[in-house]
């Protein structure tokens, strides 16, 4: 018989299977006439909390929905049947055809959440960083095919800029990264620039980096800062490179 659980305000009560103190409203649910933690509640089988979901008493053991639909019976051999006198029982094949969330392993008994060849519960398709759940919105995986929401994978992975030392990711409302590689160096495009006059520097002849002492200049700046001749000069080459 399927039962559901529900809540009530106390004061001071005893829990109905490990008999201590239950405290607090917040602690505790009501299930069968009997008051229990809500740790105490539980399938016999799994071990889920039931508060607040449905259960199955079955000859005094608790069984969530799940578990439950594993023991129902197809038909019953009658005792003179069986060689040893004991009663034996045809189980159901539901649990060998229902889809399993590749996530916690339970039946998936209503919707059904397909990424990766596999099947998930929606609530258990979780970024692993942020645990936003990622029902219907775009992810990624990492090379262990761990399941990440796209912000924090590019937060974790993306090449570092070595002027801001922020994460270089796609550009707002694209999904295409741009990032300025130079003197085995990763930059944002912005970032890019001569430290001293600001002046966008590209691979152009009259914009290119002459770098000093590590710092990004362009040509004019590196002259006045070392006033010297400009054939002592000698600009880096720098290439935009695109992902997406």
């Amino acid at each position: 018989m399927i039962s559901f659980t529900r809540t009530f305000p106390i004061e001071y009560c005893i829990c109905h299977t490990c008999g201590e103190k239950v405290t607090g409203a917040g602690q505790a649910c009501q299930a069968m006439g009997n008051l229990y933690h809500t740790n105490c509640f539980i399938c016999c089988s799994c071990g889920r909390a039931l508060r607040g979901k449905a259960f199955y008493n079955v000859h005094g053991r608790v069984y969530c929905e799940e578990d439950y639909l594993k023991l129902i019976p197809v038909n019953e051999v009658s005792d003179d049947q069986c060689s040893d006198n004991r009663r034996s029982t045809v189980y159901s094949g539901f649990q060998q055809t229902a889809e399993k969330c590749a996530i916690c392993g339970h039946l998936i008994m209503e919707m059904i959440l397909q990424a990766m060849g596999k099947s998930y519960h929606p609530g258990c398709f979780r970024c692993c960083v942020c645990n936003e759940c990622l029902d219907g919105v775009p992810f990624t995986v990492d090379v262990d095919n761990k399941i990440y929401c796209v912000n924090d994978y590019h937060r974790m992975f993306a090449p570092k800029c070595a002027s801001c030392g922020k994460g270089i990711t796609p550009v707002e409302g694209t999904e295409e990264t741009v990032r300025v590689v130079s003197m085995d160096k990763d930059f944002h495009v912005d970032c890019y620039i001569c430290e001293e006059c600001g002046m966008q520097l590209t691979d152009e002849p009259d914009k290119r980096c002459y770098p000093l002492d590590g710092h990004l200049m362009c040509r004019g700046c590196h002259i006045q800062r070392l006033s010297h001749s400009p054939r002592h000069l000698n600009p880096v080459p720098a290439s935009y490179q695109y992902t997406g």
